[in-house]
């Protein structure tokens, strides 16, 4: 039988569980530095998205574009529209305050509607080469290019027969071998009419008439150039000589001039 004596003797260690001892534990050893940097990385994580929260919320009147204006055009006020925006945008947008100063200025690229107007866009000088003058065509199907035209295409303009007929020009003549796209409004844009393109060209000023002539009997067809070419110059038309209807002498004004054998057989 076996006593309590020889359970305490059989080689293995006691728990002390009769006695309530525990196993010992190492100690934890305290890292107070870690334990400031996690404090201040959450404090910061939450300043930083407190920040990004309030500053999205701050937004800021800037011009926006409310209709297209074409590159060197002077921008108008009805082509200027407020919107807000974000202040943590980082772009150049120009503020609502200087709309004033901006309708005194001309797009130095074509205005899309919709866009926020920023201080690239905008120039204080006027795109309109000196020595040519701003002309304004209405075409129809038929007088410009099927695929329509842009701002900044290099065109030829030619004399057509016009409805009327009292364009004065002659069908076919070139009215200017080199003009430059300055604006195109489609139809239905601006009042336009639903079967016409307003098309404005600049042109030399000293065929700036010939042209608003043409172009108010809107007798006047668009051909777009190819880089670096122009239209020829149309030669003037060579007219037959009119013949004299003044009767020589021997002939009477009611009857036609006789023939040399008439006059020679003496027959009337």
């Amino acid at each position: 039988m076996t006593t309590s004596s020889d359970r305490k003797t059989d080689g293995r260690p006691s728990l002390g569980t009769a006695t309530g001892q525990r196993i010992p534990v190492p100690r934890r050893e305290r890292k107070p530095a870690m334990a400031a940097l996690a404090v201040l990385l959450i404090v910061g994580g939450a300043l930083i998205s407190a920040y990004l929260v309030m500053a999205s919320g701050q937004r800021v009147p800037v011009i926006s574009i409310a209709q297209q204006v074409a590159a060197g055009q002077r921008i108008p006020a009805s082509a200027l529209r407020e919107v807000q925006v974000s202040s943590t945008g980082g772009l150049d947008y120009i503020p609502w305050g200087d709309r004033a100063k901006v309708t005194q200025t001309f797009a130095t690229v074509t205005l899309v509607k919709g866009a926020l107007l920023t201080n690239g866009m905008i120039s204080t000088g006027s795109s309109v080469a000196k020595g040519t003058v701003v002309v304004g065509l209405a075409l129809k199907p038929g007088q410009l290019p099927a695929g329509g035209l842009q701002p900044g295409d290099r065109v030829a303009l030619y004399a057509v027969s016009s409805q009327g007929g009292q364009s004065g020009t002659q069908s076919g003549t070139v009215l200017a071998p080199v003009a430059t796209v300055y604006d195109v409004v489609q139809p239905g844009q601006n009042d336009i009419q639903a079967d016409q393109v307003a098309v404005s060209v600049t042109v030399p000023v000293d065929q700036a008439p010939e042209v608003t002539q043409a172009s108010s009997a809107g007798a006047v067809a668009v051909a777009l150039l190819p880089a670096g070419e122009k239209a020829p110059q149309t030669p003037p038309r060579q007219t037959a000589p009119r013949q004299s209807t003044t009767p020589s002498a021997g002939e009477s004004p009611g009857n036609p001039p006789a023939s040399p054998r008439d006059r020679s057989t003496g027959n009337p």
